[in-house]
């Protein structure tokens, strides 16, 4: 990871609880991890930047996806740790269950993908450069990526370098991930600036 990221300290990618996560996310969290006005800003946001049909790639998800009702997908591929969660969810029409932090290549076909969603989860990433260059790999010419977050964490979870920094350094984090992994065009969106409602940033990239 330092050769693809070399301008990060050393240490930026250790976790606090460094056991097998795929026994950390065994329980069933059938929860919403954003509340319902930044679940709702981010839906919206979804509705003004996915495409009107085609493939999306749903990574790191659970028991919801956040898409708008009137999204007339083809199909929605789901990504997750969790068997439940992800049966769970209405809007997938197929799933699969891998540790991107041991096995960062998607079983995806090339340019097969028309838009890709990565909510709340970017901050566990241990290989994140590795994971999104693969994800680009898988998204058609121009098709966009977008990574959501919030100030929600399983803190024990979340890599040194997303926990020693703030919403503007997460942003500009995600940012240098998707530059790095080859996406183009990287665009901020703050989509609620948590007045009302929970904080939501959108990072946007362009494969």
């Amino acid at each position: 990871m330092s050769d693809l990221l070399p301008e990060l300290p050393s240490g930026a990618f250790r976790r606090i609880d460094n056991a097998d996560d795929l026994e950390f996310y065994a329980p069933a969290r059938l929860v919403t991890h954003i509340d319902e006005g930044a679940r709702a800003a981010l839906t919206a946001f979804y509705a003004e930047t996915l495409p009107d049909s085609g493939v999306i790639f749903d990574m790191m998800s659970s028991w919801v996806s956040h898409l708008p009702a009137e999204l007339a997908a083809v199909e929605v591929i789901g990504h997750g740790m969790n068997a439940e969660e992800l049966t769970a969810n209405p809007r997938l029409t197929r799933w699969f269950i891998q540790d991107l932090n041991t096995q960062p290549i998607l079983p995806l076909s090339d340019g097969s993908v028309d838009a890709a969603l990565c909510c709340v989860g970017a901050q566990y990433l241990t290989r994140p450069v590795e994971v999104f260059a693969d994800l680009r790999r898988s998204l058609r010419p121009g098709s966009p990526v977008i990574v959501s977050f919030s100030n929600r964490c399983f803190p024990t979870k979340a890599v040194a370098i997303w926990r020693s920094l703030g919403p503007e350094g997460h942003a500009e984090l995600l940012t240098l991930y998707l530059e790095r992994a080859g996406f183009s065009d990287v665009r901020t969106h703050v989509l609620a600036r948590g007045s009302s409602c929970d904080p939501m940033t959108a990072v946007v990239g362009r494969a």
